[in-house]
């Protein structure tokens, strides 16, 4: 019986799938916004709650624990400071999950996962260089 044991395996061993949703949750938290399957983004919904719930709390232990989870220091800043006041006044539930069809190659669920709130600046570095060859200004190589 699998009593208490909760979280999926992905087929994956332990050390991958930590690696991958941290990984994951350092995206999610510089960008506000990533693609991924539907199994994943609710899955990472729970470690990532868990972060933004360390970084309201702002004492030195809490930030040792996201800097031993999240791996950049600039992400670690972005949610003791701008992230952590953002979600002050609520209790939980900072990720949105939203279906996005299926994927062409294997037709897995695909899922759209975005911070609740979110900052409509906080775009992918890719999207902002198509933003600024838009302007004019030559490209960012």
């Amino acid at each position: 019986m699998r009593h208490l044991k909760d979280g999926r395996k992905f087929n994956r061993k332990a050390a991958h799938r930590k690696a991958m949703f941290r990984n994951m949750v350092t995206s999610l938290l510089q960008y506000e916004k990533i693609n991924t399957t539907l199994a994943k983004a609710k899955e990472l919904r729970r470690f990532t709650d868990r972060m933004i719930t360390i970084g309201k709390k702002g004492d030195l232990a809490s930030r040792r624990r996201a800097l031993a989870y999240i791996n950049s220091k600039d992400v670690v800043q972005k949610l003791f400071s701008i992230l952590s006041e953002r979600y002050q006044g609520r209790n939980g539930g900072y990720t949105r999950i939203f279906h996005a069809g299926t994927r062409v190659g294997d037709a897995a669920p695909m899922a759209i996962i975005e911070l609740v709130d979110r900052d409509p600046e906080a775009l992918p570095k890719r999207r902002v260089k198509r933003a600024k060859e838009e302007e004019g200004a030559p490209a960012v190589k």
